[in-house]
């Protein structure tokens, strides 16, 4: 085998974006790229606590996971630009997770994920992730958003709750019976915080050295300082995980059993499902800001890697995060290098001011996550419905709603069959046969007596078969030559080959017979492929409708 040839065989080309962006890389971009990474690494901060207190989760995993899976997601990914990390939209997934089965099999189901995401990029599936309708990608990402607006209650209002159901109803009613109960200090803290973070977001767009500063580290800075000077009577990191250790934590491999693997299974395909979503989105709309094209396979590879190396250090599933990419392009990183920079800040903040992170009140990390939930959520999409057609409103609503109530993996499930059924119902009202009028004399003063002629056009598959088999019952035809003028048929599958061939018996038993014409490239090999050429007659297969009719008329005479 050639050089050329064993490179073709191969099933993916493992390239990662890093190498194309260092010939020609310049001391200019370097400076750009490491204040990008700098600025990145500070707002990714309060995120990563926050996201993991969410998910059920210590802070220190959450900032591990952010440092990890974001170095390996630079170093080996699709994008030039994207920052990996955890996310708000995993935020019920794993807390579900956890909840369920605990940390550790969280921790095997992440590297499940991660097994999995590599097998999607090796197989090059990452194009197919696209295939997913927005009305689903839509009705999910406001699902979550709800979901993880509900889980934060807990915390914001400082409910005396020790452990919140996953289940939807359970946790509805559980944080009902709690809400008399609610903190007075940490409400106040908490509608604080979100005040000055949607104060200070708000003021950034004006005064430009507060937009160097994130908003959530800016909140986190001043609740964490208050707290420490007066002692404030909140829940804070150090009196529920005992603060953040300073120091890089061993590399262990989870404990694993046969029986364990076979239950997580289902919740690893629901991480990687979600984290090749979010990572492919997230690289596509950094695209349009930086003007490239991500690889999408290599993009999944990185996340692959990712998520099977952050659980051995602690970490839980990571990918793409939207708002930080977007934050990253913002402060001018244009390479993986920015990436980079990004999880050496967190590492270097872990090993230099770790012990201040005891002081941090949960309540300010809970409105950090509220105001990400709400701006995740796509809610102008719910007033446009009016806009749309019905199908439109019931596979967004259906995700939605069952993402809300059950889970991602199901909604995703249900919206997708949704979808495709839609799908085929329309392009069903886009096929059809008609029927073609013949003159009852050709030109040359032949008869057309005993022909008939029918154009098929769009689609001949499974959810068209019974719509073209009316039209062309051999039993309500008076005929002794079927022509079928194809040349508007794009594509046509087994089931309406099957039908075709049954056609053809059924007009034969009848003394009947069948011609084709018009037939473009997939139906056409297809046919040829499938055996159908040779028990129709090579000669039965015409170029244009006129050469099937004259066809059909010395098949007439020789009959």
């Amino acid at each position: 085998m050639s050089a050329n040839a064993l490179e073709r065989s191969t099933l993916i080309k493992f390239r990662p974006k890093l190498l194309d962006t260092l010939p020609g890389y310049s001391r200019a971009q370097l400076g750009q790229d490491l204040s990008a990474g700098l600025t990145v690494g500070v707002l990714a901060l309060p995120l990563a606590m926050a996201f993991a207190i969410a998910s059920g989760m210590s802070p220190t995993a959450g900032i591990w996971t952010a440092i990890v899976a974001g170095l390996l997601i630079a170093l080996f990914g699709g994008s030039r630009v994207q920052i990996g990390g955890p996310t708000g939209a995993f935020i019920p997934i794993i807390y579900g997770i956890v909840a369920q089965y605990g940390v550790q099999n969280l921790l095997i189901a992440t590297m499940l994920a991660g097994a999995m995401l590599v097998g999607l990029a090796l197989a090059r599936l990452g194009s197919l992730i696209r295939f997913i309708p927005r009305t689903v990608v839509i009705g999910f990402t406001n699902g979550i958003a709800v979901v993880i607006f509900l889980a934060q209650i807990k915390d914001f209002l400082g409910l005396p709750i020790e452990n919140l159901p996953a289940e939807f109803f359970a946790k509805v009613q559980a944080l009902a019976t709690a809400i008399p109960h609610a903190d007075l200090p940490t409400v106040a803290l908490a509608f604080g915080s979100l005040g000055v973070l949607l104060g200070w977001n708000r003021a950034a767009k004006q005064v430009p050295w507060m937009a160097r500063v994130p908003g959530p580290l800016a909140v986190l800075v001043l609740a964490t300082a208050a707290n420490a000077l007066f002692a404030l009577p909140v829940e804070t990191i150090g009196s529920r995980f005992g603060g953040i250790p300073q120091s890089i934590p061993p590399i262990s491999l989870p404990a694993l059993t046969l029986s364990d693997l076979g239950r997580l299974i289902s919740p690893a395909i629901t991480i990687a499902l979600l984290g090749a979503i979010e990572s492919l989105l997230s690289a596509r709309v950094a695209d349009a800001a930086i003007d490239d094209r991500h690889d999408p396979n290599q993009e999944l590879m990185a996340q692959g890697i990712a998520n099977l190396a952050a659980p051995l250090f602690g970490g839980f599933a990571a990918t793409g995060a939207i708002a930080r990419t977007a934050t990253n392009v913002r402060s001018g990183g244009r390479t993986p290098v920015a990436g980079i920079a990004h999880a050496i800040t967190l590492l270097l903040v872990v090993l230099i001011a770790a012990p201040l992170a005891a002081h941090v009140p949960l309540a300010t990390l809970s409105a950090i996550v509220v105001l990400v939930a709400v701006n995740m959520g796509e809610w102008h999409e719910f007033r446009e419905l009016r806009r749309y057609s019905m199908n439109y409103r019931v596979v967004l609503l259906a995700t939605f709603v069952i993402t809300v109530i059950f889970d991602l993996t199901l909604a995703v499930e249900i919206g997708m069959v949704l979808a495709s059924l839609f799908f085929i119902y329309r392009v069903q009202t886009l096929s059809g046969v008609e029927r073609v009028v013949l003159p009852a004399q050709a030109p040359d003063g032949s008869s057309n007596a005993g022909i008939m002629a029918f154009q098929v056009f769009g689609s001949m598959f499974f959810g068209t078969v019974g719509k073209i088999e009316d039209e062309l019952d051999p039993e309500q035809m008076d005929t002794t030559m079927l022509v079928l003028d194809m040349h508007k048929v794009i594509s046509l599958d087994t089931t309406a080959l099957e039908m075709l061939d049954t056609l053809l018996r059924d007009l034969r038993k009848r003394g009947s017979d069948l011609v084709l014409c018009g037939l473009n490239k997939q139906p056409g090999s297809i046919i040829q492929r499938s055996g159908f050429l040779e028990r129709l007659g090579s000669n039965r297969v015409c170029d244009t409708l006129q050469e099937g009719i004259e066809e059909a008329r010395m098949l007439r005479r020789l009959a």
